[in-house]
């Protein structure tokens, strides 16, 4: 018996060994078959990156476009977007440099009388050293009040702005390193707030909102000047009605 069953086992290797093209077609199969189904997977994320690309969410389109060039790179779909995904690239840089810089901004909008107070308002970039506290931040405002109309101003934390911005001083404003130029400021004569008001507020919000930074350099009680520096690129004119 075990003559014959060892014969049989010995027939049918020979049998399979004796048929390359068969075991060959069959290898092929199963290739083309991977093949294919890479290609629908990677087609699956072709299909994400493209609706991505039409609703312009380009930090969207970068993550699909980079897992398909990184997990399907000899795809077809792959071969499609790679010509223009450093573009997308750039372009999802952009969009999150922007939304960094408008998370920067804090809106307002307060119930007075006469109607309603709006204001917009954002931090220095980095501390400011104004006297022997230590460094803090300085405040920049806009603001829209039906009674005392509009202004922009900066705010300290501490100490206070140079004993002559009581009459009148001048502030250095410069914006994306262009060189600075001299803007009419004053501190009111008042201890509800360490601020000094720049008397051309339009003139200021038109700078701030076509530039990505802007610094103000500006007198202060301890002697000297200080500069603050504003990320001032997300500012959503649409928060200040009639502004822009």
């Amino acid at each position: 018996m075990k003559p014959l069953i060892l014969g049989a086992l010995c027939v049918f290797a020979l049998t399979a060994c004796s048929n390359p093209e068969a075991e060959r077609q069959q290898q092929e199969a199963a290739a083309a078959q991977e093949r294919a189904k890479r290609e629908a997977d990677a087609e699956g994320i072709g299909k994400l990156y493209d609706a991505a690309i039409t609703a312009t969410d380009w930090e969207k389109a970068r993550i699909h476009g980079a897992a398909l060039l990184d997990q399907f790179p000899d795809s077809e779909t792959a071969k499609r977007i790679e010509p223009g995904f450093a573009e997308v690239r750039e372009k999802a840089v952009a969009a999150s440099e922007l939304r960094r810089m408008q998370a920067l901004w804090n809106y307002n909008q307060v119930p007075v009388k006469g109607g309603t107070q709006r204001s917009a308002a954002i931090y220095s970039k980095d501390r400011v050293e104004v006297d022997s506290t230590g460094a803090k931040q300085v405040n920049l405002v806009f603001r829209d009040h039906p009674e005392w109309k509009r202004h922009a101003y900066l705010v300290l934390q501490s100490s206070d702005f140079a004993k002559a911005c009581y009459r009148a001083c001048q502030v250095k404003v410069s914006v994306d390193g262009a060189p600075a130029r001299n803007m009419a400021a004053h501190r009111p004569d008042t201890d509800e707030a360490i601020a000094m008001f720049i008397d051309d507020n339009r003139g200021l919000w038109r700078q701030a909102r076509k530039a990505k930074v802007i610094e103000i350099e500006f007198p202060v009680l301890a002697g000297g000047t200080r500069k603050a520096v504003f990320e001032v690129g997300g500012l959503d004119g649409s928060q200040m009605p009639n502004w822009d």
